[in-house]
């Protein structure tokens, strides 16, 4: 594409594209047309969460030419919802029409070991970690590393592809279940709290970023997210920082996510980038003025940016398949048990099947204090029975 069609403002009434139907799609899609878009999703489920709302949905497999080239000629952009899209569908349709995140920087993150090298390389501390592609890697890896976790390098999310081990048998042993595929083998370290910063990045290279957010997990799934995170002014700093350079040095356009540990002595480590809005960024909907969602929308439309601005704390929980069944009609929660609380926001999918570990939905409490604001969605947990 030429640069000046790449810097081109498409103006509401036009179309965007996607690829990718799932929740982040969903929110996506419902922002972009609350702004007067129409939006195209790409997807192969005949059934998913962005294509049931979409204006226009493409059941075709993510490397199909014939369904890119034709999102291609119909948007004037297209962006993504998950890292794991092949990078050459970005790479195809970057040739007919402007795309964000580009074909690289996704690449970057799609794998592990080039994901902590590139941090690295931007002078930001990660955990201690060695690449083991083959089974011997194992043995030549520092003592160090364990006990440690063994992460696949590509694929893996939400706990899946992980083993914690504790002896080099053990890594060998999960390696092996794993399939021999490449994979990291990281120091288990000992955390004060986990952290999140999502970053808003224009081509021009103007970045703006979200308040801090501190998460809890469950079984490797992001459980709670509560904001301003519960840490000094310093470290919130610094975590910004190094958000929006990691975003500079992968020359970043869209929407992007960077997890932080935080260890004793508020020393912070880069875990991981997610090159797309993330699942702790979910609290902006409803508490700050600009959506990350709709900062997706702006960015790929050409857009300013919007202000991130809190307006007031907040915190996100998650809703999981394991707690349907548990005293709503037809398997579903009642969920008059989270809405007469005036003070929440609730989130549902449109997932028809609920299972263990499924994300079906979120809800999100304001007050004028975090702790107010925690102790409100702790009391919705226990009455929603998990």
């Amino acid at each position: 594409m030429s640069s000046e069609a790449s810097a081109a403002v498409v103006a509401p009434g036009g179309w965007l594209g996607l690829l990718g139907g799932g929740q982040l799609g969903r929110m996506f899609t419902m922002a972009a047309q609350s702004m007067g878009y129409r939006v195209a999703v790409l997807d192969p489920g005949a059934d998913s969460p962005a294509g049931s709302v979409a204006d226009r949905h493409l059941q075709a497999d993510y490397l199909d030419e014939a369904a890119l080239a034709e999102l291609a000629a119909l948007c004037g952009g297209v962006t993504t919802e998950f890292e794991n899209v092949p990078a050459k569908a970005l790479e195809f349709l970057a040739t007919r029409t402007r795309v964000s995140p580009r074909a690289e920087a996704v690449a970057i993150a799609q794998d592990r070991c080039r994901e902590k090298a590139f941090v690295r390389a931007c002078e930001i501390d990660t955990a201690p970690y060695a690449d083991i592609e083959r089974a011997g890697d194992i043995d030549r890896a520092p003592e160090a590393l364990l006990p440690g976790i063994l992460k696949v390098a590509r694929l893996g999310y939400d706990g899946k592809g992980q083993a914690r081990v504790v002896t080099r048998a053990e890594a060998a042993a999960a390696f092996k279940a794993f399939g021999g595929v490449p994979c990291v083998l990281e120091a288990q370290l000992d955390l004060e709290r986990e952290v999140s910063v999502v970053v808003a990045r224009r081509g021009s290279g103007d970045a703006v970023h979200f308040p801090v957010a501190e998460n809890e997990h469950a079984h490797g799934i992001l459980d709670t997210s509560i904001v301003p995170a519960r840490i000094s002014r310093g470290l919130a700093e610094r975590a910004c920082a190094a958000a929006e350079r990691i975003a500079e040095g992968l020359d970043y356009v869209g929407v992007l996510c960077v997890e932080f540990f935080v260890l004793k002595g508020e020393r912070l480590l880069v875990n991981e980038i997610a090159p797309r809005p993330h699942n702790s960024g979910h609290y902006t909907i409803d508490a700050c003025i600009t959506s990350q969602f709709e900062q997706q929308a702006r960015i790929l439309a050409g857009l300013p940016v919007g202000s991130t601005a809190l307006h007031s704390p907040a915190v996100m929980v998650n809703l999981l398949g394991d707690i349907w069944g548990k005293g709503g009609r037809d398997g579903a929660p009642d969920w008059t048990r989270v809405l007469r609380h005036p003070e929440a926001k609730l989130h549902l999918y449109g997932k028809r099947e609920a299972r263990p570990g499924r994300k079906m939905g979120h809800y999100t409490v304001l007050a004028p204090h975090v702790e107010t604001a925690l102790e409100t969605a702790r009391a919705i947990r226990r009455d929603l029975g998990f």
